[in-house]
Formats: structure tokens, C-alpha cells, sequence
């Protein structure tokens, strides 16, 4: 019998460890077993958004859809989508053997099963009757051997940095096609979370002129992660009111945490020229975030923006700039986040609990190996 982690969807502290039956495969379908996947802050956000938020649209029934739809159905406990690699173990699908691997997005489980479509040499799209309604970015299922910016020395770094590195490009991308929406500076809350250490390195490696990029992160990080030199100065919370009021500037909230955004739009008001959420790792802070002055809070859909971006330039092009980029920030990523592997299930229901209270390690890249 294989584990897997069941989450309460109405209580995302509630978690536990349970056995996970393996049922007889139907034709087009196939199983893998998880080789390792990434426990990051992101995840945190997967749960908070689990129950239909309008992130996704309506399903063929014409129903709100949330994370928790991609693997398990209305009624039962939520199973958390995490990013990492696995090998397919047992195939009724053509065109996929025993022995493949694939990247990808997978339940926090041991094995899964999942049904192929459009199957072909870069990989397949899971065609599940519940995820055809669901954004294409997650349904995908690369091989490694046609991942042309995958390099075995980055391997862990894959699934602790890709998807985030990926929202953090896009953001960047964002502004610069908005013409940084008029700002001067673009302030980054939660500035040591990975997705803004992509987006910090990513707006820095355009060339100047551009707007200054100010990380905002607690009194005990601001040494640390200037060291970095990801962005152009670092500094706490506190610190906000020493900015100048009068300079046009932009938020990037990584954590969705009201009481840096009441501060950050309380002082800019007006000059404040966007103010963007990404995420909801601080899903427990108060939000407080009613009669805001200044602009009305947007939020960022990463899976959106590539639909865009593909739509604009073409899959080609797409995948090649992400490359480029990827492999760019790869030079300098052993340096912001050491690894830390954890094995089985009993560790995977720690790493998650670890992750949603906050106590962890933020330098760290929690791996688990089922």
C-alpha cells in the first residue's frame, strides 16, 4: 500500500497520512511513482486557493473551480499540488513505458495515476475528465530528455525554483510590457520567498534605465539578502515610511500579508501606481486591507500570463526566452538556497506542516523523496 497526504479543505492545518489504494489501470492511463517533488511556499498558496476562488473558471458543469479539483474529486479531501519528477512504473497508454520520467504536477502522494493525451516525444497532457477545464500549464507532463534547459547539476533545483522562477520571469515581463505601469521604484514584499528572488533577478537583468528595485523583507533578513545582490537596496517593514512619498512606485505583495500593504499604500497613496498580490503564504495574517488609498489591488495569474505570451510570440519563442532565462539564474542559484531532502511519508506530512506554520528555513529548498 502506497501513502498519500489528506487535507481538509476547510481547514487547511487539518492534514494527515493515509493509505492510498492503487486501482487497476484503464486503457490510456498510467501510474508513476514520485521520485521527488519541492514543499515551498507556493504550496501554501495552492491550499489557501484549494475551494473555487475564480481563478480558473468554470468546469464542463458549469462550476467554480480550485486547486483541490486537480486531484481529487468534489467531496473528498483535498491533495495538494506539488512540482517535481517521477517514473512512470505501469502504462496502458501508447507511446509511454515503464521507466519514463517525467517533470511535472503532481498530487503530495506516493504514486498517481493519470490519463494521457496528445502523447508524443516532449510528453503528454493529462486528460483526467476533471482537469480538461483546467489552466494547460499544469495538465503537461515534459520528459526529461526533451527538457532543452534541464542540466542533471540543477536537478533539485527543478522543482524548488522552476515554477516560481517561472511567475517571478513573468511578473517581470509584466511590467516591463506596461511600461512598469509609470513607476520609479517597484517595491518586493516577502522579498526572500524564491518567487521574488525571480522576479528581483529577473527586472535586474534589463538594462537601465529601469526602476529601482526595492525588497521589502523583516529587521532579522535585510543583511542577508542584500548580500545577495538581487535587488538594488533591501529593507524592513519598519523602513517603509523612510521611502520617498513623492516617487512614483509599484507593489509586488509575495504573501499577501494587509498589514505591509495598508502601510506601503497609506504612504504612497496616489503615487502608488500598482499594487499587485501573488501569493497567500501568510493565509493567516489579517487582511485588513478595506479602503485602501490608492490603486485597487490586482492579482497575478502566472498560468494567465503564459497563455498570453504563448498566444503572442508562439510556443517556440516561449519556451526559448524561458530558457535563456532559466539557465541565467541557474549561475546563480546554489548560492540562494541550499537543499534540504527529506524521505517518506511521515517527512512529507512534516514538510508541509513545517511550511504552513512558518518555520521554515526560507534559504532552504525542502526536497521530499517519496
Amino acid at each position: 500500500m502506497t501513502w498519500a497526504i489528506d487535507i481538509d479543505r476547510d481547514d487547511v492545518k487539518q492534514a494527515s497520512l493515509v493509505d492510498d489504494p492503487s486501482p487497476p489501470l484503464a486503457p490510456g492511463q498510467l501510474r508513476v511513482h514520485l521520485d521527488s517533488y519541492a514543499m515551498t511556499a507556493n504550496n501554501i498558496t495552492y491550499a489557501v486557493f484549494g475551494k473555487p476562488a475564480g481563478l480558473f473558471g468554470p468546469d464542463k458543469n458549469g462550476r467554480d473551480q480550485g486547486y483541490w479539483d486537480f486531484f481529487a474529486e468534489r467531496g473528498e479531501p483535498g491533495r495538494l499540488p506539488v512540482w517535481g519528477f517521477a517514473t512512470v512504473t505501469e502504462s496502458a497508454a501508447e507511446g509511454i513505458a515503464p521507466g519514463d520520467r517525467f517533470y511535472g504536477y503532481y498530487p503530495m502522494a506516493e504514486t498517481a495515476m493519470l490519463t494521457a493525451g496528445n502523447v508524443g516525444p516532449g510528453g503528454f497532457t493529462d486528460v483526467t475528465p476533471r482537469r480538461t477545464t483546467l489552466p494547460p500549464i499544469y495538465n503537461h507532463y515534459q520528459r526529461i530528455e526533451a527538457l532543452h534547459d534541464y542540466r542533471a547539476a540543477d536537478h533539485d533545483y527543478w522543482p524548488v525554483f522552476r515554477p516560481l522562477f517561472l511567475t517571478g520571469w513573468l511578473i517581470a515581463d509584466q511590467f516591463e510590457d506596461e511600461g512598469d505601469y509609470g513607476a520609479e521604484q517597484i517595491l518586493i514584499a516577502s522579498a526572500s520567498s524564491k518567487t521574488a528572488i525571480g522576479l528581483g533577478f529577473s527586472l535586474k537583468q534589463r538594462p537601465e534605465p529601469r526602476p529601482e528595485i526595492v525588497g521589502l523583507t523583516s529587521a532579522a533578513n535585510v543583511d542577508a539578502l542584500a548580500a545577495q545582490n538581487i535587488y538594488d537596496r533591501v529593507i524592513s517593514y519598519d523602513q517603509i515610511m523612510t521611502l520617498s512619498a513623492g516617487a512614483p512606485s509599484a507593489l509586488v505583495d509575495m504573501a499577501g500579508n494587509g498589514a505591509v500593504t495598508r502601510s506601503v499604500h497609506s504612504h504612497f497613496g496616489g503615487q502608488l501606481k500598482a499594487s499587485i498580490i501573488v501569493g497567500k503564504s501568510h493565509w493567516d495574517a489579517q487582511a485588513d486591507v478595506e479602503g485602501l488609498p490608492g490603486p485597487e489591488r490586482q492579482g497575478f495569474f502566472a498560468p494567465g500570463r503564459s497563455q498570453k505570451r504563448i498566444a503572442d510570440w508562439g510556443g517556440a519563442v516561449f519556451g526559448q526566452k524561458i530558457a535563456e532565462a532559466w539557465l541565467g539564474f541557474m549561475e546563480v542559484a546554489p548560492r540562494l538556497a541550499r537543499i534540504d531532502k527529506r524521505s517518506g511519508g511521515e517527512a512529507a506530512l512534516d514538510a508541509y506542516k513545517e511550511m504552513l506554520s512558518g518555520r521554515a528555513d526560507p534559504k532552504a529548498g525542502i526536497i521530499v523523496e517519496p
